[in-house]
Protein backbone atom coordinates (compact mmCIF):
# COMPACT_ATOMS: atom_id res chain seq x y z
CA UNK A 1 0.00 0.00 0.00
CA UNK A 2 1.38 3.81 -1.07
CA UNK A 3 0.63 6.58 1.42
CA UNK A 4 1.14 9.46 -0.16
CA UNK A 5 0.43 12.84 2.07
CA UNK A 6 0.16 16.46 1.37
CA UNK A 7 0.25 19.32 2.93
CA UNK A 8 -1.69 22.93 2.55
CA UNK A 9 -1.36 25.93 3.96
CA UNK A 10 0.82 24.25 6.84
CA UNK A 11 4.05 22.82 7.14
CA UNK A 12 4.60 18.78 7.23
CA UNK A 13 6.58 17.86 9.99
CA UNK A 14 8.10 14.20 10.48
CA UNK A 15 5.37 13.86 13.81
CA UNK A 16 2.56 14.65 11.25
CA UNK A 17 4.15 12.28 8.99
CA UNK A 18 4.60 9.25 11.19
CA UNK A 19 0.88 9.65 12.74
CA UNK A 20 -0.97 9.75 9.50
CA UNK A 21 1.18 6.64 8.12
CA UNK A 22 0.00 4.75 11.52
CA UNK A 23 -3.16 5.55 11.05
CA UNK A 24 -3.96 4.75 7.74
CA UNK A 25 -1.57 1.68 7.51
CA UNK A 26 -3.99 0.37 10.15
CA UNK A 27 -6.91 0.04 7.56
CA UNK A 28 -4.58 -2.71 5.56
CA UNK A 29 -6.22 -4.99 8.31
CA UNK A 30 -9.14 -4.49 7.59
CA UNK A 31 -8.68 -5.65 2.94
CA UNK A 32 -5.39 -6.34 1.25
CA UNK A 33 -7.20 -4.84 -1.77
CA UNK A 34 -6.09 -0.92 -0.78
CA UNK A 35 -3.73 -0.20 -3.59
CA UNK A 36 -3.30 3.75 -2.64
CA UNK A 37 -4.29 6.46 -0.34
CA UNK A 38 -3.96 10.10 -0.87
CA UNK A 39 -3.98 12.41 1.86
CA UNK A 40 -4.17 16.09 2.06
CA UNK A 41 -3.87 18.26 5.10
CA UNK A 42 -3.62 21.74 5.91
CA UNK A 43 -5.89 24.35 7.18
CA UNK A 44 -8.99 25.94 6.23
CA UNK A 45 -8.36 29.65 4.62
CA UNK A 46 -8.32 32.24 6.57
CA UNK A 47 -12.18 33.88 6.54
CA UNK A 48 -13.17 31.63 9.54
CA UNK A 49 -13.61 34.16 12.69
CA UNK A 50 -13.20 31.68 15.31
CA UNK A 51 -10.16 29.71 15.96
CA UNK A 52 -7.96 27.66 13.31
CA UNK A 53 -10.22 24.74 11.53
CA UNK A 54 -7.75 22.16 10.00
CA UNK A 55 -8.98 19.57 7.81
CA UNK A 56 -7.93 16.20 6.11
CA UNK A 57 -8.98 14.25 3.38
CA UNK A 58 -8.38 10.92 1.77
CA UNK A 59 -8.82 9.10 -1.39
CA UNK A 60 -8.40 5.10 -0.82
CA UNK A 61 -7.93 3.57 -3.97
CA UNK A 62 -9.23 -0.08 -3.78
CA UNK A 63 -9.25 -2.37 -6.60
CA UNK A 64 -12.15 -1.44 -8.29
CA UNK A 65 -13.51 0.75 -6.20
CA UNK A 66 -12.75 4.66 -4.47
CA UNK A 67 -13.48 6.01 -0.89
CA UNK A 68 -13.32 9.70 -0.38
CA UNK A 69 -13.91 11.05 2.77
CA UNK A 70 -13.03 14.59 4.22
CA UNK A 71 -13.12 15.95 7.55
CA UNK A 72 -12.67 19.25 9.81
CA UNK A 73 -11.98 19.91 13.48
CA UNK A 74 -9.94 22.46 15.43
CA UNK A 75 -7.31 20.14 15.99
CA UNK A 76 -5.37 18.02 12.51
CA UNK A 77 -4.86 14.77 14.86
CA UNK A 78 -9.02 14.93 15.71
CA UNK A 79 -9.69 15.42 11.72
CA UNK A 80 -7.06 12.73 11.05
CA UNK A 81 -8.70 10.61 13.52
CA UNK A 82 -12.12 11.27 12.31
CA UNK A 83 -11.25 10.43 8.51
CA UNK A 84 -9.68 7.32 9.41
CA UNK A 85 -12.70 5.73 11.84
CA UNK A 86 -15.10 7.28 9.04
CA UNK A 87 -12.53 5.10 6.26
CA UNK A 88 -12.43 1.86 8.78
CA UNK A 89 -16.28 1.55 9.16
CA UNK A 90 -16.78 1.99 5.33
CA UNK A 91 -14.26 -1.10 4.77
CA UNK A 92 -15.87 -3.09 7.63
CA UNK A 93 -19.48 -2.68 6.27
CA UNK A 94 -17.99 -3.10 2.67
CA UNK A 95 -16.03 -6.72 4.17
CA UNK A 96 -19.78 -7.57 5.85
CA UNK A 97 -21.33 -6.90 2.30
CA UNK A 98 -18.52 -9.21 0.31
CA UNK A 99 -19.23 -12.05 3.03
CA UNK A 100 -23.22 -11.63 2.87
CA UNK A 101 -23.01 -11.77 -1.56
CA UNK A 102 -20.87 -14.95 -1.36
CA UNK A 103 -23.46 -16.74 1.52
CA UNK A 104 -26.05 -15.80 -0.94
Amino acid sequence: MNINIRAVNMELTPAIKQYVEEKFTSLDKFTGDIMQIDVDLGKESNHHNKGKIMNCAAVLELKGDVIKVERAAEDLYKAIDKVRDHLRETLAQMKEKKIKDRQS
